[in-house]
């Protein structure tokens, strides 16, 4: 199955292999923004909304990378007219 899903990672469409490279790029730079949140939090301040903000900002980075995805799959399939 993994195999399968690498091999499917390849042959995407150059634009959306773009879109996904871009859109991974955005996610990582909000999980970093979280992590230096949540390092000023450990560091620095004890208020509990900082840990909340960086908390959630870390969540959202990971709906966004799966979405990302799992939407490129999506986009790139009916591209190829496959569905």
């Amino acid at each position: 199955m993994i195999k399968k899903i690498c091999t499917y990672y390849k042959t995407l469409d150059k634009t959306t292999y773009k879109i996904l490279y871009k859109g991974l790029e955005f996610c990582l730079l909000i999980a970093s923004f979280s992590a230096f949140i949540l390092l000023s939090y450990i560091l620095f301040f004890k208020i509990p909304l900082i840990y909340y903000i960086g908390i959630n900002l870390f969540r959202l980075s990971l709906v966004f990378s799966v979405e990302f995805i799992i939407c490129s799959f999506i986009v790139d399939n009916i591209k190829k007219q496959i569905i």
